[in-house]
């Protein structure tokens, strides 16, 4: 069953890709008004095509197979050399972070890439934003490293890595839930886990969404200031972006396309448990015929 997660996520991101598509529009363009996620949709098809949800699909599924690829080969060689004894929470969280910051030095390139494929040809409220004429992975990769230099491929690491936290965050609350729901019971039922879990990430992700932002605004790389501030940058530059997004529109503003990203991040929890419960069901029920077959 340890594939499971794997597979599901590229399931989940393919059914809410769009949802992804309106939060990062919400993101990058400062002057499009932060309206309901279905009216940003229907914008956006209504201006750009009835695909244009989906564009930049293909680099993102590439780039999230990477991703768990990286993430999940790291993660196991960690346990094997590392894990002596009983495996713990502590330790499955510590491998866990250096899993994720494997990851997010060595992929970064890809969402860069994939981010700006993704709003290539899109209809922005902001004039000043330029826009690309990028042919592909390859030549988007070929025109970022001509243009902006190679550590351009690296924009918004610094918020990357903060982000690996998330899920630290999201461990901890769901802890919490988890002790609060279990007293005086000996087990949570799969619906209790499921529904402490969603709200676990709900939270993890309001928690971190303005780092969020900022790191969609340094991959898509239209601010004006210095490369070494778009890339590993400084804490110097987050706090820039985010003072700037305050100024402009509010607190509110560090939060334009949270609505979408929380309903991806549900859907996307709800999608992964049915996936999990469904697969896992149907294995067992193939042992238990296999089992009697033998016997």
């Amino acid at each position: 069953l340890d594939g499971i997660p794997r597979e599901g996520s590229v399931t989940a991101m393919t059914v809410f890709f769009p949802l992804d598509a309106a939060r990062l529009r919400l993101q990058v363009d400062e002057k499009r008004e932060p309206t309901s996620t279905p009216v940003i949709l229907a914008e956006i098809m209504r201006e750009e095509g009835l695909l244009a949800p989906y564009r930049g699909w293909f680099p993102v599924i590439s780039s999230l197979c990477c991703s768990n690829f990286v993430y999940f080969y790291t993660f196991n060689t960690l346990k094997a050399i590392c894990v002596k004894g009983h495996p713990s929470k502590s330790k499955d969280l510590m491998m866990g972070f250096i899993s994720g910051v494997v990851n997010v030095l060595l992929t970064t390139p890809l969402w860069v890439v994939n981010t700006r494929l993704k709003l290539q040809g899109a209809k922005f409220r902001n004039d000043a934003i330029q826009q690309t004429n990028y042919q592909g992975i390859l030549d988007a990769f070929k025109q970022i490293v001509r243009r902006e230099g190679a550590m351009a491929l690296w924009n918004g690491t610094f918020p990357s890595l903060l982000l690996v936290l998330n899920p630290a965050i999201q461990f901890m609350f769901y802890e919490g839930l988890k002790r609060q729901l279990r007293r005086g019971r000996p087990e949570l039922t799969s619906l209790e886990v499921f529904v402490i879990g969603a709200i676990a990430k709900m939270v993890a992700t309001t928690v971190t969404y303005p780092l969020q932002t900022v790191q969609s605004l340094l991959r898509f790389g239209q601010q004006r200031m210095g490369p070494e501030s778009r890339v590993l940058g400084s804490l110097r530059s987050v706090i820039h972006l985010l003072s700037q997004r305050v100024r402009r529109h509010g607190m509110m503003g560090l939060y334009k396309g949270l609505e979408a990203k929380l309903l991806q991040t549900v859907l996307t929890a709800a999608l992964m448990f049915l996936i999990y419960e469904k697969i896992a069901g149907l294995i067992f029920h193939l042992m238990g015929a296999w089992g009697l077959a033998g016997g």
